[in-house]
């Protein structure tokens, strides 16, 4: 009698961004029954929000590097993942969330809380709100990447198929699924 093989164990990370490579993520549909035979979900925003654990094998990581929370986040999943993959534009360089970098982080603080205020005007806040970096940095910039999935958001063919081959152990070849800008 054979064994079956071991789970990867995976988790999913998500960091400034809109969510949208998440939702990409589960647009894999009935292909993700085929990924559960194959993977342990040890952590992810989808399913709770439990700590990181101390090795996961697969990371997919959504979103761009903004502020303190993001950095000490990025750092420890770095720390604790064999492979770990950029999922979408924001994680890839940056995307919407970048567009700040043309301003200093007061110069918006005071825009966003005391000049367009509506209520506790001139309160910014700084309790249990993590401080913005002063620029807005794209997940290889901070530590390395080990495959880069680009689009906004990318294709759920794309994720899974790129999911696919670093399951299988192969280094994937981004290009021939997806390319910048696409």
């Amino acid at each position: 009698m054979t064994t079956a093989p071991a789970k990867v164990s995976f988790a999913t990370i998500w960091l400034d961004g809109c969510s949208g490579c998440h939702m990409s993520f589960l647009d894999i549909d009935h292909r993700l029954l085929d990924l559960a035979e194959r993977i342990d979900l040890v952590h992810s925003p989808l399913v709770d929000h439990k700590d990181y654990p101390d090795h996961v094998d697969v990371c997919l990581i959504e979103g761009s590097v903004s502020n303190l929370d993001d950095l000490k986040k990025i750092l420890k999943v770095r720390k604790h993942t064999s492979t770990l993959i950029a999922l979408g534009d924001c994680a890839v360089h940056g995307n919407i969330p970048s567009m700040r970098n043309r301003f200093p982080v007061e110069k918006i603080l005071r825009r966003a809380f005391e000049e367009n205020a509506q209520v506790n005007a001139g309160q910014i806040p700084d309790d249990n709100v993590p401080a913005l970096l002063q620029t807005v940095l794209p997940v290889h910039e901070v530590v390395p990447v080990d495959v880069h999935i680009p689009g906004c958001p990318p294709s759920a063919d794309t994720i899974f198929a790129i999911l696919s081959d670093v399951l299988d152990g192969k280094s994937p070849d981004v290009s021939s699924y997806t390319r910048f800008g696409k």
